[in-house]
């Protein structure tokens, strides 16, 4: 317990810096332009309290859930198949390589205007904005695997399907970990961007309401626990990751 929290102790002091340095700046500064910490938790209290926050919550979260769950059920396997057939990964990898580096926010209008307003063209969204990280990262895990590995295996007569689950996957998982890692942030971009862009639901619509209201406070408040929602969410794929790679220490 002594050693975390020694080895804790930056991180902790650098959170309440950071905490202190808010409060200070927002009571020097205009309420219009910035909030104490202590009022935008005051803030996050109310909304709280009036069941309005949770109810977007939910419905951002339903977003966020739905569209990067599809993006790893795309993403995973069609890297390891891009990775597995050579013929398959030169065609498209171009492709990969300009969707990865598109900005995505750039498609939305597109989006609208083929599929119009609704919870799936956010999802749609949501999707293209976490797909390519973990298709990338899936790709380039993939590959780096040594061909002495394939060949160990088939030396033991091991078919295309073990290799695939004995082979492929444990030595990959740690990449694809790391592409699930940086889609996080990624899809809760996507996903603010889809609620402003398309039909306002969600923290997107809380955001864009405190602005027009002049609710500074509010506004702090959702960004806030989108943040902690990234933080956390990062940290609980860095954990996975971490347990996966354990083999390779």
């Amino acid at each position: 317990m002594y050693f975390n929290i020694r080895r804790n102790l930056p991180v902790w002091l650098s959170v309440f810096a950071g905490i202190a340095l808010w409060e200070i700046a927002g009571h020097l500064t205009s309420p219009a332009f910035l909030v104490p910490f202590s009022e935008t938790l005051v803030r996050l209290w109310q909304l709280t309290v009036h069941g309005e926050f949770l109810t977007q919550l939910l419905d951002s979260a339903e977003l966020f859930c739905t569209g990067f769950i599809l993006a790893l059920i795309v993403g995973a396997p069609l890297g390891l198949l891009f990775a597995r057939v050579r013929v398959l990964r030169v065609g498209v990898e171009p492709y990969i390589m300009l969707l990865y580096a598109t900005p995505m926010v750039a498609l939305i209008p597109f989006i609208l205007s083929l599929m119009g307003f609704g919870f799936a063209p956010k999802v749609l969204v949501v999707f293209l904005f976490t797909v390519f990280p973990v298709l990338y990262n899936t790709v380039e895990g993939a590959r780096s695997i040594k061909p002495e590995m394939i060949e160990v295996a088939k030396s033991f007569r091991s078919g295309e399907w073990a290799l695939w689950r004995e082979v492929m996957l444990p030595y990959t998982l740690p990449y694809m970990m790391t592409g699930v890692r940086q889609a996080i942030g990624r899809a809760l971009v996507g996903m603010i961007a889809a609620e402003f862009f398309l039909s306002s639901t969600g923290l997107g619509q809380l955001i864009m309401g405190a602005s027009q209201d002049f609710d500074t406070a509010g506004v702090f408040a959702s960004i806030f626990v989108i943040g902690i929602l990234g933080v956390g969410l990062t940290r609980l794929g860095l954990m996975i990751e971490q347990h996966f790679a354990r083999w390779r220490q």
